[in-house]
């Protein structure tokens, strides 16, 4: 064999951070000694893996094409180290979920998850990131997460999208709004009134505007913000109109704090798992996705 792990490893680390410095300190590693290791990988193989823009090194076509096969492979690799460790570790696993799938049903699958896996819990090897959709499906495109649980809808070419639940946005307001007991809102009724909506990027968002589609240019939108928890704050303070996904609001629509309108728009949708198709299925991989299928 022509090529180390360590070398892959290099590449792997210089792909992520786009800077030989910042990927040498990441492996801990001396900075010659990683621009050593990535020079001899392409001069073994006579082939340019990365191009410099600027200060940054960027991806060659056949930097592209290489790095998901090294991924695996290096995945691979720490799986195997892993069980010659610990015969009862099966390796690390990254997650990422959007904020309702991540406050709502991401703790409930992580318990689930760690209460058959416990070793995983010992060793720090589970962790879950929290972003948008346009977000998670970046770190996953790019490797720095394992698998992402997103809201929005996508077509990518090398992305792995499949449906998991099912989902209903709900549109609310404050109890002494004046579209409360309305038995259905016109149209009219939605672009007179102020909203309060997650930001752009993020599935919420995208479903809202897909219902919404032939109102957007007329709607009042007051507020974007991130957290559906600062939407129902500033909602039921009486600033507008929000709309949700149901799973975030049951507790505050069963409590009477915020209250349903009732809108004759399609507001359903799916969340989905994202994979990368080249990404390798680790065992805790594989683990997590029936999980998600029980659950």
């Amino acid at each position: 064999m022509r090529y180390t792990l360590r070398q892959l490893e290099v590449f792997i680390a210089t792909a992520h951070t786009e800077n030989i410095s910042r990927a040498a300190e990441r492996l801990s590693m001396s900075q010659s000694a990683a621009s050593g290791a990535l020079k001899e990988l392409e001069k073994q193989f006579s082939m340019a893996l990365f191009e410099r823009v600027g200060k940054r090194l960027k991806l060659s076509e056949m930097g592209h094409w290489i790095r998901p096969k090294a991924e695996a492979l290096i995945s691979q690799a720490a799986e195997l180290e892993s069980a010659f460790h610990n015969q009862s570790s099966i390796g690390s696993l990254r997650v990422g979920a959007t904020l309702t799938i991540g406050n709502d049903l991401a703790t409930e699958i992580m318990v689930k998850f760690l209460k058959e896996h416990p070793q995983a819990a010992e060793q720090g090897h589970l962790s879950l990131e929290i972003a948008n959709t346009e977000n998670i499906v970046k770190r996953v495109e790019n490797f720095e997460i394992d698998l992402g649980l997103i809201e929005g809808e996508l077509h990518h070419p090398k992305l792995s999208i499949t449906p998991w639940h099912n989902d209903e946005l709900v549109v609310f307001c404050a109890p002494e709004h004046p579209l409360v007991n309305r038995s259905k809102l016109s149209d009219n009724d939605l672009i007179s009134h102020r909203w309060i909506l997650r930001e752009s990027g993020s599935g919420t968002r995208q479903t809202f505007n897909r219902a919404m589609h032939d109102l957007l240019p007329e709607l009042q939108i007051a507020l974007e913000l991130q957290q559906p928890e600062a939407i129902k704050q500033s909602v039921a303070a009486g600033l507008g109109i929000g709309c949700l996904s149901h799973i975030s609001l049951k507790k505050d629509l069963a409590e009477g704090k915020l209250v349903r309108l009732p809108v004759s728009r399609d507001l359903h949708r799916h969340f989905y798992v994202v994979l990368h198709k080249q990404k390798h299925h680790t065992r805790y991989i594989q683990s997590w996705l029936k999980h998600l299928r029980d659950t």
